[in-house]
């Protein structure tokens, strides 16, 4: 009996080791890199509000007054039209996208206010905090303010882009081609930009901004030259 008993008690204090013949066959803990892990949980839609007001302004100055130069090269060959038309396409176009962007978030803003105090009235003031927090901090993204200045100075930034080409280069038609050359090259930033920020697909952004300022130009161009070779006095 005794010895049954001290095999018993020797039985309860056996402890197991286990033994890895490689050190592959321990098990490993999966570790994951802080970046890697910011990536997954970010949310890249908060960047939609600043992101679209950045890079469509950047291409609507790009677009409108490489455009409106074109149109104006078409008809006159004089370098100082071309200028004086582009520079005003600059000023005009940035202060109504500024004003656009303000009236359309401020606008948001309001419906958001609104919507929220119907919310309150419906549950009586009985939400929770954390709901009510959440409602407050919802209110904060949209800022009427940041996103008309970034619409205009990014509109401004865009429409630098043709004017700066055409200054310095007297012949007619080289200046038109710099024109077309430039805003392509800038168009195809402005999507690659506009893709890596939002996390989208390059190939497909930089196509569908290169086609459709392709296709302003040339409608631009084609119908001012119509219009001008149809006797119309300049």
């Amino acid at each position: 009996m005794a010895g049954q008993g001290a095999l018993e008690q020797a039985s309860t204090n056996h402890i197991e080791i286990p033994v890895y013949g490689n050190v592959a066959d321990q098990p490993r803990q999966q570790s994951q890199r802080p970046e890697d892990e910011e990536d997954e949980t970010f949310d890249y839609s908060q960047r939609t509000q600043w992101l679209r007001a950045a890079v469509l302004g950047a291409n609507d100055g790009l677009v409108s007054v490489a455009s409106l130069m074109m149109g104006v090269g078409a008809v006159k060959q004089d370098v100082k039209a071309m200028l004086l038309a582009g520079f005003a396409g600059l000023v005009a176009g940035a202060c109504s996208m500024a004003i656009g962007e303000f009236v359309s978030v401020y606008t948001q803003y309001d419906i958001e206010v609104s919507q929220m105090k119907r919310d309150e009235m419906r549950t009586n003031g009985a939400a929770t905090e954390n709901a009510q927090e959440a409602k407050k901090k919802k209110l904060q993204l949209p800022n009427p303010a940041q996103a008309a200045m970034a619409s205009a100075i990014a509109f401004s930034i865009g429409a630098v882009v043709p004017l700066l080409g055409a200054a310095f280069i007297s012949e007619h038609k080289v200046r038109l081609a710099v024109v077309v050359v430039l805003a392509t090259v800038a168009l195809v930033v402005f999507g690659g930009v506009g893709a890596r920020l939002g996390r989208t697909s390059m190939m497909k952004s930089c196509a569908r901004v290169l086609v459709g300022g392709w296709m302003a130009m040339a409608i631009t161009f084609g119908l001012t030259k119509l219009i001008g070779s149809g006797g119309l006095e300049m």
